[in-house]
């Protein structure tokens, strides 16, 4: 037989089992879900969705001067031919400089010099461009070693022509 002690804890029991109430700590959602919305506003508001308008990066010269040349100027052309013992360069409009294997040294040298003489008269500087223009005869050692003493004399705008 059954007592009534035993019925009420069988009862509470049940109650306990299918009232969803379990001991211990229970996560609560909607407070969380109200907080991730009030974030995702926060962020909708303050984000910055376009840049701002009224603002340009320009810099206007100082009053009472001339104004000055705002485009890129021309390139000095750089042409690399071959030659029988080595290559020869010509620096612009100028006469070509013939480089000899036998006398790579003084020959680059020479080029060097002549660079730096065509940058002083044509009042150039280091971002201004230069462009090479190689046959596809010259060896590479010759190219590298052009390119190289642009490199050296601070030019740092150098391209290469593409022929076809």
């Amino acid at each position: 037989m059954e007592t009534a002690g035993s019925e009420s804890l069988r009862r509470d029991v049940f109650e306990k089992a299918f009232s969803g109430q379990r001991g211990g700590l229970t996560l609560r959602m909607a407070p969380m879900i109200d907080m991730i919305f009030l974030l995702l506003i926060f962020f909708l508001v303050a984000a910055k969705w376009r840049p701002q308008e009224d603002f340009l990066p320009v810099q206007l010269p100082a009053a009472g001067t001339q104004p000055s040349n705002v485009g890129m100027p021309e390139p000095l052309m750089i042409y690399i031919r071959p030659a029988e013992n080595g290559c020869k360069v010509q620096i612009g409009l100028s006469e070509s400089l013939l480089i000899r294997n036998d006398n790579a040294e003084a020959d680059f040298s020479a080029l060097m010099d002549n660079i730096q003489q065509c940058l002083a008269a044509q009042k150039r500087v280091a971002a201004d461009p230069v462009e090479i223009v190689c046959d596809p005869l010259v060896k590479w050692e010759h190219l590298t070693k052009v390119y190289n003493i642009l490199l050296g004399a601070g030019l740092t705008n150098i391209t290469f022509a593409t022929t076809e």
